[in-house]
């Protein structure tokens, strides 16, 4: 990502909440064969690793697209984002932008053993469905759901290095902010209340 110091993200616990809030990642790999080879899968926090550290499966071939475990991966995390317009600016300022909170998340993934990727796909459907009336787990059906295991490939990723950023107006006055904030969660074409709430966390800590 472009060097930007007043953006940078480095707060492993504002890390780690943004991968909690938006597990769908996108993992990208420099691969000898393909070259570069993207994917898309829902990743985890490994709660218990004191390292900042992910859990997530790939569906089969994608363990040999990427040449998992062979070299270091990128995962980027997406967090909310949306369309600033120069019209919620002071007069005269004419320069749109577009504000974001994005990680982009280094390591080399370690393989797991069919028990241990059973288990990350249980913790899986298990965090998504705790959600839902009538929540229906992998243990429900466990043979059915071993053989369905087979077709995934879990991976453990161990962050060595981080580039994140959250550009959130950091920049405009005060005054300025809170009319963009004000815009984000109104009804307008550009209104986007994630975008606000992550606005809110920089600009009024106390409004989260």
């Amino acid at each position: 990502m472009r060097h930007t110091p007043h953006y940078i993200l480095d707060d492993e616990v504002e890390l780690r909440r943004l991968v909690r809030e938006n597990p769908w990642c996108t993992i990208v790999s420099a691969t000898s064969e393909h070259g570069l080879v993207a994917s898309h899968y829902p990743f985890l926090l490994d709660e218990e690793a004191e390292q900042l550290t992910l859990l997530s499966h790939v569906g089969r071939p994608d363990e040999t697209l990427h040449e998992l475990g062979d070299h270091e991966v990128l995962v980027i995390v997406k967090g909310p984002h949306g369309y600033i317009s120069p019209s919620w600016y002071e007069p005269g300022d004419i320069i749109p932008t577009w504000n974001h909170v994005t990680a982009h998340l280094y390591g080399t993934p370690q393989i797991l053993s069919d028990d241990q990727n059973l288990r990350v796909l249980s913790r899986l459907t298990d965090h998504f469905e705790q959600h839902v009336v009538e929540p229906r787990g992998l243990h429900l059906d466990a043979e059915y759901s071993r053989r369905v295991a087979r077709g995934t490939v879990g991976l453990r990723l161990t962050i060595d290095r981080v580039d994140a950023r959250a550009k959130l107006s950091q920049n405009k006055p005060q005054p300025v902010a809170r009319r963009i904030i004000d815009e984000l969660e109104g009804d307008g074409p550009y209104a986007q209340s994630e975008l606000a709430r992550e606005m809110r966390r920089v600009h009024d800590p106390r409004d989260p």
